[in-house]
């Protein structure tokens, strides 16, 4: 049978190569870091690295890579089970509480990525009775989330809230409501206007959810995203996120919510009853990443430092960066073959980058998303300037 759809499949990948749009991927032989080895495709050896997650230069943290080898020796390598079987330890526990805690939350659910604890929400707690109300530009886990349940669904602008009051009018007949936002949306570093969406919420008996992967760990007084930033922590009956990002950069989400929210989770959300559990020495050395997050600005301190640096040296070049303060810097170049290629000069040069086309963004609005840590020294924002410029007038910009 596939012999006979083979040749179609190839015509789909050349037109995606022939669009400028094919996104290959490159292979790192070194842990994550503000520098990488590139040992396949492109430039090979030392890369800085401005294209990661890794917010607060966790990844490779040797006080975190010891928890993680005291966990393996302490708990295993696996569960080979999921939650209400045998898949729980005491360390599973113990960092739902601590999540918690720390978010200001009633109770959390742990899951195998923040992409499942976003699809295991909506149909969980909604049915065709229901509304869910989502930003346009929301992540694709929500929006698969979404299209599982059964719920009707609305969309409004992008953190546009007379559109969403409009939605919210246009639901009243709902018996329940929830709107869903990022709180940071990933290939814009915009931040969401939760203040405002709170009072919406109240106003018109709705509750809120807010995805925090690109938030949780950095922004807010004390890390705690972007609930703390606005003053909505105690507002906020939902709060999905990833342990993906700056919180260690390894893997697994969590819904931390009300407390009957989490308990109808377990015993209804499809991708937590079905999946195996968090690698022990994951939820270990997350405990010890919010030991640090907790102890200490210095790393929130220095990559606000480096953001700032990045964007105001790039904007004195001539550069268009999306405006802002998150360390998510993207560097608009509209044609998708152009940011492409631009990208790969930029490796050449010694920095390791991603040129970002359709259908991440759309059509038109092809960038360059260059994202800061705080691994990185002065000296590497600086180079990466530098960088930019070189490629640029190679391009012949």
């Amino acid at each position: 049978m596939f012999d006979n759809v083979r040749a179609d499949i190839a015509a789909t990948l050349d037109e995606i190569r022939e669009a400028g749009l094919f996104k290959p991927e490159r292979v790192i032989g070194t842990p994550q870091s503000a520098a990488v080895t590139v040992t396949g495709g492109g430039r090979p050896g030392e890369v800085l690295n401005f294209c990661a997650n890794n917010y607060l230069g966790l990844a490779d943290h040797p006080e975190v890579l010891a928890a993680a080898k005291d966990a393996l020796d302490r708990w295993g390598y696996g569960m080979a089970s999921v939650r209400f079987i045998c898949g729980t330890q005491d360390v599973h526990k113990e960092l739902e509480d601590r999540l918690s805690t720390f978010l200001g939350q009633e109770d959390t659910i742990l899951y195998s990525s923040c992409f499942d604890a976003n699809g295991g929400v909506f149909e969980t707690l909604l049915d065709d009775r229901d509304a869910v109300i989502s930003d346009a530009l929301n992540h694709a886990s929500i929006i698969d989330g979404i299209r599982l349940s059964k719920a009707r669904r609305h969309r409004y602008a992008n953190r546009d809230m007379a559109d969403l009051e409009q939605q919210l009018k246009e639901t009243q007949d709902a018996r329940r409501r929830l709107i869903v936002t990022d709180g940071v949306f990933s290939m814009d570093g915009y931040v969401a206007p939760l203040r405002e969406i709170c009072d919406l919420a109240d106003r018109y008996d709705a509750m809120v959810m807010v995805d925090d992967s690109h938030a949780v760990g950095f922004v807010g007084a004390g890390g705690r995203g972007t609930p703390e930033l606005h003053g909505v922590m105690d507002r906020v009956d939902i709060i999905t996120g990833t342990l993906g990002k700056a919180l260690g950069g390894a893997s697994g989400g969590y819904v931390a919510a009300r407390r009957e929210i989490v308990a109808l989770l377990r015993q209804r959300s499809r991708p937590y009853l079905f999946s195996n559990s968090l690698a022990p020495v994951i939820a270990a050395a997350s405990l010890k990443v919010l030991d640090l997050v907790e102890q200490s600005n210095e790393l929130r301190e220095k990559l606000a430092a480096n953001t700032a640096l990045f964007r105001s040296r790039m904007t004195e070049a001539g550069f268009e960066i999306l405006p802002g303060d998150h360390p998510i810097a993207p560097v608009m170049i509209g044609d998708a073959a152009k940011a492409g290629r631009l990208a790969e000069l930029l490796l050449e040069r010694g920095v390791y980058v991603i040129g970002f086309s359709y259908p991440v963004v759309p059509h038109g609005q092809a960038r360059i998303r260059v994202q800061l840590s705080a691994a990185h020294s002065t000296e590497d924002v600086e180079r990466a300037v530098a960088a930019f410029v070189d490629a640029r007038a190679a391009l012949g910009e």
